[in-house]
């Protein structure tokens, strides 16, 4: 979608006005999608309030049935950990108000038995690339939400990178996979660029070297519509540098440590959820 294309018209809520929260608003004032004069934060400590507004020009409060209130869109950008009570500081201030949740493993189905009956619910995992306009966000709407309520909330989180709609079976995979994704990559560049560092580099020729690359095969993968195993085998030349690098990975059990990650990953995320 591009910038401009898209405008939400009325109030947005945003509870929480941590990264992931001033990423959004930041994103979606950037794509001209709403004026900060739509916007409203609800962030308990007063100088990160003070920061927001002067850094966005939106209004921020103490108090999120205060923001609540004033806004025909909740988002809620908190922690798990605390979403049960924020939801009950909201509850009577949302009747009608569509509710977007951005807390990880916590169903649709537990913020509705929260909620005023036949409040719409829609749950979504971004993650951190959103700072930048990047974000990977996957959207599920609960029983409440109509195919409009779903499309408007993907089309607003389309405009900080890209949405896609799934079935809520399948968000706590999505969260171990585009949500903690980010560490993952983070992790390997700095594995990549420390290991360049053994070999000599400077470790910022390293870091460029490492993150250029990776941005690169991203890239590279997704304009030409690739599968990664043919980018693999087309860079491991017989008897070559990147074939004894890519066996060296394997036998380290890479493939398998990732897969137990995103494991680890989606228990956590159940865990969370229950």
């Amino acid at each position: 979608m591009t910038q401009g294309q898209f405008k939400l018209s009325g109030t947005l809520a945003v509870v929480g006005g941590g990264r992931m929260g001033e990423a959004i608003i930041k994103g979606l004032i950037d794509a001209v999608a709403l004026a900060p004069s739509q916007v409203i934060v609800a962030e308990p400590v007063a100088e990160r309030r003070e920061t927001l507004t002067a850094s966005h020009g939106v209004a921020c409060v103490a108090e999120p049935a205060e923001a609540a209130a004033r806004a025909d869109i909740v988002l809620l950008a908190v922690k798990p950990q605390v979403i049960d009570a924020v939801v009950a500081s909201v509850a009577d201030s949302v009747q009608g108000t569509l509710v977007v949740s951005i807390a990880a493993g916590i169903s649709c189905a537990r913020l509705e038995s929260q909620l005023p009956s036949g409040t719409p619910v829609v749950r979504v995992m971004p993650n951190t690339p959103a700072m930048v306009g990047q974000a990977m966000s996957v959207v599920s709407g609960g029983t409440e939400a109509t195919e409009q309520h779903v499309e408007l909330v993907r089309e607003l989180f389309g405009l900080i990178g890209k949405a896609v709609v799934l079935d809520e079976q399948y968000q706590n995979a999505a969260t171990a996979i585009s949500g903690s994704g980010p560490a993952y990559v983070a992790l390997f560049i700095d594995a990549l660029a420390r290991a360049g560092v053994r070999q000599g580099l400077s470790r910022e020729v390293a870091q460029t070297l490492a993150v250029q690359t990776v941005r690169g095969t991203a890239d590279l993968l997704e304009v030409s519509g690739m599968h990664p195993e043919e980018l693999v085998d087309g860079v491991s030349s017989p008897g070559g540098t990147t074939i004894a690098a890519v066996e060296a990975l394997e036998d380290g059990g890479f493939r398998a440590s990732v897969n137990a990650a995103v494991s680890a990953a989606v228990k956590r995320a159940k865990e969370l959820g229950s």
